[in-house]
């Protein structure tokens, strides 16, 4: 009995050396912050969301992966409290600047939670490969959370209530400043400084977060932190290493048998034989131009003509109305370089960073390149500055003339904000440079891209009813005024009656669901329009932005699908093939109602998809559509790889 007294004392003294340390006191600081964010996202999603029954898998998972965040938060604090003398810990010097780490952990995990926060408000995720990025574009992003939110309120705020929880800590700081780190309680913390980080480094991972059906339960029970590093070794996803594979010629099989013309690297032979077909049924004349408008984060929620009853796009619906509206078009990703990427190489998305984003990404078959080098004028108009997210350096690399808003007169633009110009300038710009007497000397191909239905939402007042910042709502009303305004106003100008409008937005503006790929949020907007060269009507079949530049160029009557995994709008009319929707690491194949995805791990899933409302359900693998989808992304992958996407007329100089 005596032995299990004495037992039970020295346990119960360790644990209570222990508890008076300083990492102790900064591990529960962080992980009542960590609690709470998790706690402040589950409730803010809603128990329709997020059912109660799901929080146990919610708070239990959480618990795992905010342990694993711990262990390599505190090594710098488990490293001091093991090495500091003890006559150093007991001055005053080292009880102020305790205290004042705990106040910087604090207000930094606190300005975390509430970055969080905002993150979720727009994308529904922990930090993913989204934040990442954005931590790339520090102008850009700070730009835009100063514009968008009270930044010096909520600093002020956070740093209170980081210096208010120090003070209610006040107690337990003295308990530990008169305490002493016993050796045993040094060796303790020197073991947990290498074997908690190299525990959590070996059995905690991201896909750890995806073991439930509801995505909004996976999502919350991650770490902000440990998803945003996660998401920093993933940068590039290797295809052959994380996912399922088959073997190449089985592949490339599949893909002929789907009508998929492409088979190998391009080649000027491949194009000459590649002769166009007989002119689009949907086409009355072929244009000798076309003026492709992408939208920014236009879902196809907000758009009259697909059903939407507020009143948003009145232009766009009147356009609609009048050209041929693609009732089925789905965005290939969640970001606006993964639409840049689908409508200008026609590839499906390959896992991890866009190719937009990629080093070695120039020289590549695009759209515009094609058309360059059959005599056309080929030019990237963007309203912000093009440097930000690669989109510069990657259309300058393939054949376009980039003209962003340096090149614009500042009498031209009526407001600005961080990510651009306000899209009517945008515009005004583009219909001066077509104006111009040199522009008429040649064919012109123009990729337009809008930024003013992004946070903050700014732009001039009195175009719309919707007082400027205006929210989605706001954004939405006004990139459709600007729109309808440019139409308008080209109208007017002799290169109208020769030129084809395409409007289609780069991606939606949420990709929010219980699963991880919604298909209803990868709906977008596509219209073609040219009075006198397109039909009005519907397409109604399902198609994708990588149809976008085999399309154009059989618009066009020029020959170069062979150049592409897309196909054009005539062939899907007679041959439905499947849509691809993805993030940075799930890979979509939608097809037949079906939607195999393919994740890391080689794992591959199955959902059955209303074709109406788009509710999505758990189903069996279809053997079949899995090795489509694997065909499909595998011999993309490699493609990018092995130098096939190079363009012939440069691959024959390398």
């Amino acid at each position: 009995m005596a032995i299990t007294s004495v037992t039970t004392s020295h346990h119960n003294r360790t644990l209570s050396d222990l508890w008076n340390t300083l990492p102790m006191l900064y591990g529960i600081s962080a992980f009542a912050i960590f609690l709470a964010t998790r706690l402040a996202l589950t409730i803010f999603t809603g128990f329709d969301n997020v059912p109660v029954s799901s929080w146990p898998y919610i708070f239990l998972r959480g618990l795992w992966f905010d342990l694993a965040t711990l262990g390599f938060i505190l090594i710098p604090f488990l490293f001091a409290a093991a090495v500091i003398p003890e006559k150093w810990r007991h001055t005053r010097f080292h009880a102020y600047f305790g205290r004042f780490i705990a106040w910087l952990l604090i207000a930094v995990l606190l300005f975390t939670a509430i970055g969080e926060f905002f993150f979720w408000l727009e994308f529904s995720n922990r930090f993913n490969f989204i934040a990442l990025d954005y931590l790339i574009y520090t102008q850009e992003v700070i730009g835009n959370i100063q514009q968008s939110y009270p930044v010096k309120t909520l600093v002020a705020a956070i740093g209170l209530l980081a210096a208010g929880a120090v003070w209610l800590m006040r107690g337990w700081f003295r308990q530990i400043e008169i305490g002493e780190y016993t050796r045993k309680t040094r060796v303790i913390l020197a073991a947990l400084m290498v074997l908690w980080p190299a525990s959590a480094y070996t059995f905690a991972n991201l896909d750890q977060m995806y073991a439930s059906a509801n995505n909004y339960a996976n999502e919350l029970s991650g770490n902000g932190l440990f998803s945003l590093v996660a998401a920093f070794r993933r940068n590039e996803l290797d295809y052959d290493r994380f996912y399922a594979t088959i073997p190449d010629g089985q592949a490339k099989a599949i893909l002929k048998d789907l009508g998929v013309k492409k088979s190998g690297p391009a080649s000027e032979a491949a194009l000459a034989n590649d002769a166009s077909g007989p002119m689009p049924n949907f086409l009355l004349k072929r244009p000798k131009n076309i003026v492709m408008i992408t939208v920014e984060s236009l879902s196809g929620e907000y758009v009259g003509a697909l059903g939407d009853k507020r009143g948003w796009t009145p232009n766009m619906d009147r356009i609609a109305g009048q050209g041929l509206l693609f009732d089925r078009m789905f965005a290939t990703g969640t970001r606006t370089v993964r639409g840049l990427e689908a409508t200008t190489l026609g590839t499906p998305p390959v896992p991890g960073q866009a190719i937009v984003r990629r080093p070695n990404n120039e020289h590549l078959t695009t759209v515009g390149g094609i058309l360059a080098h059959d005599g056309y004028a080929s030019t990237f108009a963007y309203g912000g500055y093009s440097y930000f997210d690669n989109m510069a350096a990657y259309y300058s690399g393939n054949d376009y003339a980039v003209f962003d808003r340096t090149e614009f007169p500042a009498e031209t633009i009526p407001a600005a904000n961080v990510w651009g110009v306000a899209d009517e300038a945008l515009f005004s710009n583009v219909d001066a440079m077509l104006s111009k007497p040199e522009a008429a000397d040649k064919p012109f191909f123009v990729q337009i891209m809008t930024t003013t239905n992004h946070r903050p939402y700014t732009y001039p007042d009195g175009r719309i009813d919707v007082p400027s910042p205006g929210g989605h709502e706001g954004g939405v009303k006004y990139t459709d005024y600007a729109i309808g305004h440019f139409i308008d106003e080209a109208s007017k100008k002799p290169w109208f009656k020769d030129t084809m409008f395409v409007i289609i937005a780069d991606h939606c503006a949420s990709v929010a669901g219980k699963v991880e790929l919604p298909v209803e949020s990868y709906h977008i907007p596509m219209i073609f329009y040219g009075p006198g060269i397109v039909k009005p009507g519907h397409f109604t079949d399902n198609i994708s932005q990588i149809d976008v530049p085999p399309t154009l160029l059989d618009v066009l009557g020029k020959p170069g699908e062979s150049y592409f995994y897309g196909r054009s709008a005539r062939e899907l009319k007679a041959d439905p093939q499947g849509v691809f929707i993805s993030n940075y690491q799930s890979l979509g194949y939608y097809k037949n109602n079906r939607l195999t995805v393919l994740k890391p791990g080689k794992v591959v899933e199955s959902f059955t998809v209303d074709p109406i409302t788009f509710e999505t359900t758990p189903g069996p693998v279809d053997a079949t559509l899995e090795k489509e989808a694997i065909a499909y992304y595998q011999t993309a992958s490699r493609a990018f790889k092995t130098g096939e996407l190079t363009a012939p007329w440069y691959a024959k100089t390398n």
